[in-house]
């Protein structure tokens, strides 16, 4: 029973040091709030703010990612066979344009069918490289190393995409290369319609995909592995328009475990997505798994939507990777109008925002690939602007390429005008990676009477992916976010363009990981 306390009596000794401790901590902070403590140069975890003097505001994080197709040499290369500086230079006209756009990720479709845009001793070289399905560059190079050098010295992160069990589609125009899965094991694929696929169904398959998955971890410093909505094929139609059932009766009979076909086929899928996050992340933890799903989940979810049911044609459960976390970011392919009942873009959105209780990102498939058909610029604008709006959702991605490189409708204009003025950082995963870059040094200095020079080093430069340089002048706080190559910025000094009064530099590493901040404020 406690009795009860009229008075305090002696404390223990500890106590008592707690308490003096506590006192002195407390003045400690109120003097570093005024500004007292405030040096020159030096790296903060959080900058001093003086009375009266904004804080520097929370940085805006979003993903804002293009996808740039290799299929059928839909985005790049324009033809198969150009010369290694022609497809280079094609290649970095896309990294100026989404640079130049506001956007900070490219998705680099790396394996549209089972070969590969990169060195591969699993598959055989890309006909859309090439012109022959097997045939090696030359000069031999290397496509994806390219694009993650050259991406990320802008400052971009580098998503590999694939596809997992496609293996011949209707353009292609080579003959099979005895490399390719499909020539080694017959026994592993199917025809359906003028497609190959590699069977979901059988286990040897699915490994088969997760070697691709680790070896592209393992041997190049991407930031993510992205999977797009093709597992099972979208239905194929005979000439009668009677869907054709895809040809898995083999692999069914073998390995059906019992269960019904469609329930089985969403097994497999589930087992190779469950499967390739582990492998993503044993080989490297900070690498991101993400995945493009069809945009409606199932025809009635939420009420009034109709659309193809992906749930059961492409046995693709995009909710339940969500729910289970087996996905570091999903990017529900929302290609519909706003104003569209039955598929609205807004209520899509909203849906797959409420599906995710281990809170992963969740991103925004935009087409700007139909402008100039049922939409103009503006309706892409609206659809960014309501993604930002939205608390449930990390970003965006635009299919495609070509669209924003062509600037159909004025589209970047009106992004850049718009809803994508002024830079964001990348999001980030701290379920993946935590640890940011770490400084160095931190300083500012003037040079001459027009200019003030910010300059920094870092313990370990590889790791970094950008810089957010924060600027005070008088009361407005601007941002530059910064390749990570760059180890110092500049701050012209002019009439309309006072001296910089603080400098916030944040370190942005892996997986958006935030390293500590840099701070300095004039003296």
């Amino acid at each position: 029973m406690m009795e009860g306390v009229t008075g305090i009596g002696p404390l223990p000794w500890g106590r008592q040091v707690d308490i003096v401790a506590g006192l002195l901590m407390g003045f400690w902070r109120h003097w570093l709030m005024l500004g007292f403590l405030a040096l020159p140069a030096g790296v903060w975890g959080a900058p001093a703010v003086l009375q009266g003097t904004p804080p520097p505001p929370e940085l805006p994080r979003e993903l804002r990612a293009v996808w740039i197709a290799s299929k059928a040499n839909i985005d790049w290369p324009s033809k198969p066979g150009l010369t290694m500086a022609a497809a280079q230079g094609e290649l970095r006209d896309l990294l100026e344009m989404a640079r130049s756009t506001g956007l900070n990720a490219v998705v680099f479709q790396v394996r549209p069918q089972g070969d590969a845009l990169y060195e591969s001793t699993l598959e055989p070289w890309s006909e859309y490289l090439t012109g022959r399905e097997g045939l090696a560059p030359s000069p031999k190079w290397d496509p994806l190393d390219f694009v993650v050098r050259e991406g990320h010295a802008r400052g971009l992160e580098v998503h590999a995409w694939i596809n997992p069990f496609r293996a011949k589609t209707g353009t292609t125009k080579s003959p099979v290369s005895p490399r390719s899965l499909a020539r080694r094991r017959p026994d592993l694929v199917v025809s359906y319609g003028n497609q190959t696929w590699m069977d979901p169904g059988l286990p040897e398959v699915r490994d088969h995909g997760l070697r691709v998955v680790s070896d592209l971890v393992k041997r190049y410093d991407i930031d993510a592995v992205h999977c797009d909505d093709y597992f099972y094929p979208y239905p194929v139609k005979d000439g009668a328009g009677r869907i054709i059932p895809f040809p898995d009766d083999g692999s069914y009979k073998k390995h059906g475990r019992g269960k019904g076909r469609s329930d089985w086929r969403r097994w497999n899928v589930d087992d190779f997505v469950r499967r390739a996050g582990a492998a993503v992340h044993r080989e490297k933890p900070w690498v991101q798994f993400g995945i493009s799903p069809f945009g409606i989940w199932r025809p009635g979810v939420p009420p009034g939507i109709k659309g193809l049911d992906a749930y059961e044609t492409l046995a693709a459960d995009a909710r339940l990777w969500m729910a289970e976390g087996w996905v570091d970011y999903l990017v529900p392919q929302l290609y519909w109008n706003i104003s569209q009942r039955e598929q609205s873009f807004p209520v899509l959105l909203h849906w797959w925002g409420g599906q995710n209780p281990k809170g992963r990102n969740l991103y925004a498939g935009i087409a700007s690939a139909r402008i100039g058909t049922d939409r103009n610029a503006g309706e892409i604008a609206s659809q960014v602007r309501l993604t930002q709006e939205f608390k449930g959702a990390d970003g965006m991605m635009f299919w495609n390429g070509s669209s924003l490189k062509k600037n159909r409708g004025g589209v970047v204009e009106v992004l850049r005008s718009g809803p994508l003025d002024g830079p964001a950082v990348i999001p980030a995963s701290p379920w993946l990676w935590t640890n940011g870059p770490v400084l160095t040094r931190f300083g500012v200095k003037p040079e001459g009477r027009n200019e003030y020079v910010a300059s920094w080093g870092v313990k370990n430069p590889g790791e970094v992916r950008q810089w957010a340089v924060q600027v005070r002048r008088g009361v407005v706080w601007s941002l530059e976010v910064l390749p990570p190559g760059k180890r110092e910025a500049r701050f012209k000094v002019s009439a309309v363009a006072p001296p910089p009064a603080e400098v916030r530099l944040v370190p942005v590493g892996r997986a958006g990981a935030l390293g500590a901040a840099g701070y300095w404020r004039q003296p």
